[in-house]
């Protein structure tokens, strides 16, 4: 019915944060390009751009599904159990239980997504100490 709309709300508040996270690493001099060239580290705001392309990716086929599927049309209310209020109730449910498990299943993925890049940038790290360390 309306499930999309959580993750969707989410996304919108991720990428406020992607933008003044972003802004805030260019005053600071830290380019995506600067930084990847002197060490392994990705910005943060490269991080939070998966985030945000997984949220608006299901977020738009989810959408295109309820639209397939007759659930949202082009008049008002747009969704079709908004109009009445026994549906209503039954799509807020439904955006309480599975638009909210699906927000926190991507954003547990995504978790999961940046402790590996972070593992893997700890271990690029000592690798490059460890050559620098044998050509002294």
């Amino acid at each position: 019915m309306a499930c999309f709309l959580i993750p969707a709300g989410e996304a919108v508040i991720t990428t406020i944060t992607q933008k003044i996270i972003e802004h805030k690493e260019s005053s600071a001099g830290k380019t995506t390009e600067e930084v990847s060239e002197k060490s392994v580290k990705m910005p943060f705001s490269a991080k939070i751009k998966w985030l945000n392309g997984m949220l608006w990716g299901g977020s738009a086929l989810l959408a295109f599904e309820h639209i397939w599927h007759g659930e949202i049309i082009p008049v008002f209310p747009f969704l079709t159990n908004a109009a009445n209020p026994e549906d209503a109730a039954a799509m807020l449910h439904e955006m309480g239980t599975a638009g909210v498990a699906m927000a926190a299943l991507v954003t547990a993925v995504w978790g999961a997504m940046v402790g590996i890049s972070h593992i893997i940038e700890k271990r690029s790290e000592k690798s490059d100490n460890d050559a620098e360390v044998e050509i002294k």
